[in-house]
C-alpha cells in the first residue's frame, strides 16, 4: 500500500499545486497582489544558497512552490489509502498543508506566525491552501478508491450509524503485511 500511496500522492500533489497556482494567478490578476518570494527565500535558507533581497528568484520560487506541493501530496494519498477520504479528510489536510508552510517559514526566520499577519493576507493564504488541499484530495481519493475501501472505511462499515462501541476490524480484515502499510516504521 505504501508504494502505491507514494506514486498516487505525487500525482495528487502535482494536480493540487497546479490548481492552487492557477487560482493564485487568477486572484493576483483580480487583486493586483504581486508574486510572493517566500518559497524562494525559504529554499535559499534551507539549502544555504545565497540570498537575493529585492530580486525575484523565479527558479527557486517555482522549485520550492511545486516541490513542496508535490511532496506533501503523499500524505494526503496515505490518508486516502487508509480510508480517510472526502471533504473531512481534505479539511484536515488543509491544516497540515498550512502547518507545513509555517514550520518551514518560521524555522528559517523568513516568515512570522499567521496570527501576526494582516488579515487580508491571511485570508488569501488560507483560501489558496484550502484550494490546494481539496484539489489534492479529489485526485488522491479517486486514485485510492480504485483499490476499494481503506481499513478505516471497512471498520466504519462494521456497524453503520455512528456507533461508539465498535471494536477493531478482525485481523483477517486488517492489512496482513504491515511492512507495506503507510504507517509502518
Amino acid at each position: 500500500m505504501f508504494r502505491r500511496a507514494v506514486w498516487q500522492g505525487l500525482v495528487s500533489g502535482a494536480a493540487g499545486v497546479t490548481v492552487m497556482t492557477l487560482g493564485e494567478k487568477i486572484e493576483q490578476r483580480l487583486t493586483g497582489r504581486p508574486n510572493s518570494s517566500m518559497p524562494a527565500r525559504v529554499l535559499e535558507r534551507l539549502t544555504g544558497a545565497p540570498e537575493h533581497p529585492g530580486r525575484q528568484p523565479l527558479a527557486a520560487n517555482w522549485a520550492m512552490h511545486f516541490g513542496q506541493g508535490v511532496l506533501i501530496g503523499v500524505l494526503r494519498s496515505v490518508m486516502a489509502n487508509v480510508g480517510l477520504r472526502g471533504p473531512w479528510a481534505s479539511a484536515m489536510f488543509a491544516v497540515v498543508r498550512l502547518t507545513n508552510d509555517q514550520i518551514l517559514e518560521n524555522a528559517t526566520g523568513v516568515g512570522a506566525p499567521p496570527p501576526t499577519w494582516p488579515r487580508p493576507e491571511l485570508a488569501v493564504d488560507l483560501l489558496h491552501k484550502a484550494i490546494y488541499a481539496f484539489a489534492t484530495g479529489v485526485v488522491a481519493d479517486a486514485l485510492a478508491s480504485g483499490h476499494g475501501p481503506g481499513p478505516g472505511q471497512r471498520h466504519a462499515d462494521l456497524r453503520p450509524g455512528r456507533e461508539s462501541d465498535v471494536g477493531p476490524l478482525p485481523r483477517e480484515a486488517a492489512p496482513r503485511d504491515l511492512s507495506s502499510s503507510p504507517i509502518a516504521t
